[in-house]
């Protein structure tokens, strides 16, 4: 993928490769570009130029004319605002993805319920948006991009309104779903326990670019500010790495 596009504060520029089954981890100060970047490759932003393309699948591609529309992408995404329909129950704001590709009545059925029981929400079914809790939201999110079973995976801070138990067991299903599905992933964050339980490779955004790529111990030792906070929640002045 590689995407250029004139923000407000900055040009957002970021060119990178992830592989099938391998989950990428987005990392950065608020405002670095990270949201932008998942709304870019989902088709939700337009880019200024480049190309996105998934397996053998253009989704864009300026030179060529070629711009897949939102809708039309295999790509699960996950707001950071979870965007759960308030009016809907769980269940449809689940199967929204499911009717919108026209998938048999039967079929959706199956496919809710078997995630519903994935996340936990089965007793919520029939309870609707506008009545849930953060947590709540956000598992009724996560549902709904994986139910459509995406051949692209965006996740924008995918398990902050859970607590501690709920977000370990969410990380190990994600990851378990990732690696089994074989599909690449991109997932942004704040949270060290993400990047250590989820990133094969962690990407390191800075005003609309990615300034360093690898795993963890590879960028662990960079001497910036943001990093050593990420990484041990201390000064860069009071504290080694």
């Amino acid at each position: 993928m590689a995407v250029r596009r004139d923000l407000r504060e900055y040009l957002l520029e970021a060119e990178f490769t992830v592989r099938q089954g391998e989950i990428m981890v987005l990392i950065g100060e608020n405002g670095s570009g990270k949201s932008s970047l998942l709304h870019l490759i989902a088709g939700l932003l337009p880019p200024g130029s480049g190309h996105v393309k998934i397996g053998e699948q253009v989704l864009y591609d300026s030179m060529n004319g070629i711009h897949v529309p939102p809708e039309y992408r295999e790509i699960g995404l996950v707001f950071q605002n979870h965007a759960v329909f308030p009016h809907l129950t769980v269940f449809e704001n689940i199967a929204f993805g499911l009717r919108r590709r026209k998938v048999p009545e039967p079929e959706i059925r199956e496919r809710v319920g078997e995630i519903l029981a994935r996340v936990s929400l089965e007793n919520l079914s029939g309870v609707r948006g506008d009545q849930l809790s953060g947590g709540e939201r956000q598992r009724t999110a996560l549902a709904r991009a994986l139910v459509i079973s995406p051949t692209l995976l965006l996740l924008d801070e995918p398990v902050s309104a859970l607590d501690a138990v709920a977000q370990e067991r969410m990380r190990s299903y994600l990851h378990t779903y990732v690696k089994t599905s074989n599909i690449p992933c991109i997932v942004v964050t704040h949270s060290f326990r993400d990047a250590a339980s989820l990133g094969d490779q962690v990407g390191v955004m800075e005003r609309g670019r990615i300034i360093q790529n690898g795993d963890l111990e590879e960028i662990r030792g960079n001497g910036s500010h943001f990093l050593h906070q990420f990484f041990c929640g201390c000064r860069k002045d009071s504290c080694h790495l």
